[in-house]
């Protein structure tokens, strides 16, 4: 009996560190626990089968394991389970997290995670990122020679800085090869460039393409919208393609330069009192003019929110492919050893009631990407597993996306 005391110890406060983590998801304090209600019972009956799942781990495994490492990654999955934006932070990953004061050199690559491992939203023009032949969508099955599946979204996305010059490496899963391949990025200090423009159709369509919904390009986007009618432009062609960075509160104000009424997004969670953002007519700019909107696989986050509300508003047609998938508001929570939970407290909404981190948007005019269009079929494979090839940029730069959303606003009356 004395023998297994160490064991039972070293259970039963791992238990009572899911009981801390429990607490938090369920928000039940000492005062609170005789009110639980079912579903918090139900959560804390888990316990004992946590508990006894551990015993098992701990006294009838083949060897006697890390239960620390078994821990960590049983806490990290639980709140990788709920969606791909929450994280565990260890004590050490924590106290990592807080001293990052950012301005490192960048990779260039806007990051979530999909089926357990790092995964390439979109990849910032120009970086090198894109020089080292990354493309969006390609899964990062280690970074620095570690397994994604082990680390936390928060803690990939601070592996991806480091000072300028320095070289990562990474392991990229590509479909027809039976190894990942390595790739070197060297980093460096990148300024996001200006929103691109450009005219056609004799000037009557202008063309718009922001890299980064921030408070500085969703200015210069005004400015521009401002200029129209001076300019003789009379149609807008406002590309999201690849636009996975930066703040909800600016992506709200560009759509709102583009409408004159109706609801913009909804935000909610269980806790989290619900706020609806609409548009207000007097920051409308240009609430008339016909809009089509350019949308890929790597448009996520404030770019999915602006798009989603012009197309539920019935104010643009949207082109190109269905988005990835993100928005959600985060809430960090300390835990008393020193951890830390980055959760998802809240969801951003569509007008139409989609959750954008669930549903994402899906265009009114389906056109796939060139890269899509570019990719093949693992032929060697055999036919119940045959996969798709890596996306390839086309070496014929036709952009048919580009093309079906000019023919669109042609088509549209001034």
């Amino acid at each position: 009996m004395l023998l297994l005391m160490p064991k039972i110890s070293k259970i039963l406060l791992l238990a009572v560190s899911v009981v801390l983590v429990l607490t938090v998801f369920l928000g039940v304090n000492s005062s609170g626990v005789s009110a639980a209600s079912a579903g918090q019972d139900g959560a804390y009956r888990q316990i004992n089968v946590y508990t006894e799942v551990l015993r098992h781990i701990q006294t009838d495994y083949v060897t006697d394991p890390n239960i620390n490492a078994v821990t960590n990654g049983a806490l990290r999955g639980l709140l990788e389970s709920l969606d791909a934006d929450s994280s565990y932070l260890t004590p050490a990953d924590y106290k990592t997290y807080k001293a990052d004061k950012g301005g490192k050199a960048q990779a260039g690559i806007n990051v979530s995670k999909r089926y357990g491992y790092a995964t390439v939203v979109s990849v910032v023009p120009g970086s090198p990122a894109e020089t080292s032949g990354l493309v969006d969508g390609d899964i990062l099955e280690a970074i620095e020679g570690q397994d994604t599946r082990n680390i936390s979204l928060a803690m990939i996305q601070r592996m991806l800085e480091g000072p300028a010059g320095s070289t990562l490496t990474v392991g990229v899963v590509r479909p027809s090869k039976a190894e990942p391949d390595k790739i070197a990025i060297r980093r460096s200090l990148t300024v996001v460039p200006p929103v691109q423009d450009a005219l056609y159709e004799n000037a009557s369509i202008l063309y718009l393409k922001p890299e980064i919904l921030d408070h500085d390009h969703v200015q210069q986007v005004e400015a521009k919208l401002k200029g129209m009618q001076k300019a003789g432009n009379k149609k807008v062609l406002l590309d999201l393609r690849d636009v996975a960075a930066g703040d909800m509160t600016e992506a709200t104000r560009l759509a709102n330069l583009l409408l004159k009424s109706g609801t913009i997004a909804t935000l909610e969670g269980q806790k989290f009192p619900k706020q609806v953002f609409s548009a207000d007519p007097s920051k409308a700019i240009q609430p008339t003019v016909p809009v089509v909107v350019l949308v890929n696989r790597g448009t996520a986050g404030p770019a999915e929110l602006v798009a989603a509300a012009l197309l539920d508003n019935k104010r643009a047609d949207v082109v190109g492919e269905k988005t990835f998938g993100e928005g959600t508001q985060q809430k960090t929570f300390e835990l008393p050893d020193g951890a830390a939970l980055i959760l998802s407290v809240a969801k951003y909404e569509a007008p139409s009631g989609k959750k954008l981190q669930d549903d994402g948007v899906t265009p009114s005019v389906l056109v796939a990407s060139g890269a899509d269009e570019a990719a093949g079929v693992d032929e060697e494979a055999p036919a119940e597993t045959a996969t798709p090839a890596p996306a390839k940029k086309p070496s014929v730069q036709v952009d048919e996306q580009l093309t079906k959303a000019l023919d669109l606003l042609k088509g549209k009356a001034a």
